[in-house]
């Protein structure tokens, strides 16, 4: 199953599909605000068009037997920070429970240690979304600790869990 998870770089042709997979609300509700709801294909559109010009590469698509099914990032931090990347990640809800969020993680990992040169991957997961604590859990990422009360979405407050992964070279 897991040879069938794949990630790659964004391609035009990924526009419709990644406009319908992100706009879902069950999805939303875990991302951070910048994302737009609802998504439509102009946002699609702008988001294919951003991370095909970044240099390196952070964002790709993660294809689960040849399909658009989510998409992964890694955003590089600055200044003396620059040696940290932020990980991020959604799958889309019909691909749900296929191990594919599991995978895509091990493979961003893997890029980012071996070819960006990171010290360090973090990520930080809201309080209701032990789906992706589980998902870091099983990559080896470690609970560093909780953030209280430091995420207001949905007219709610509530608390930031924050992962980390080192390198180990």
């Amino acid at each position: 199953m897991e040879e069938n998870i794949k990630i790659r770089p964004l391609k035009i042709s990924d526009k419709t599909e990644l406009a319908k997979l992100a706009n879902n609300k069950k999805i939303w509700d875990n991302l951070r605000d910048y994302i737009p709801f609802p998504y439509g294909e102009n946002d699609a559109d702008l988001f294919i068009t951003l991370a095909r010009i970044e240099n390196p590469k952070q964002t790709f698509a993660i294809a689960y037997k040849g399909k658009l099914s989510g998409i992964i990032s890694l955003v590089i931090q600055m200044d003396v920070y620059q040696k940290s990347a932020e990980i991020g990640y959604w799958i889309g809800e019909p691909y749900w429970g296929n191990g594919i969020a599991t995978k895509a993680i091990k493979l961003i990992t893997a890029y980012g240690f071996d070819n960006l040169d990171l010290k360090r991957i973090y990520a930080g997961v809201f309080e209701y979304n032990m789906a992706s604590m589980k998902v870091l859990e099983k990559n080896g990422y470690e609970k560093e600790g909780i953030f209280k009360k430091a995420i207001f979405k949905n007219d709610k407050v509530c608390d930031e869990h924050r992962f980390f992964k080192l390198n180990a070279k």
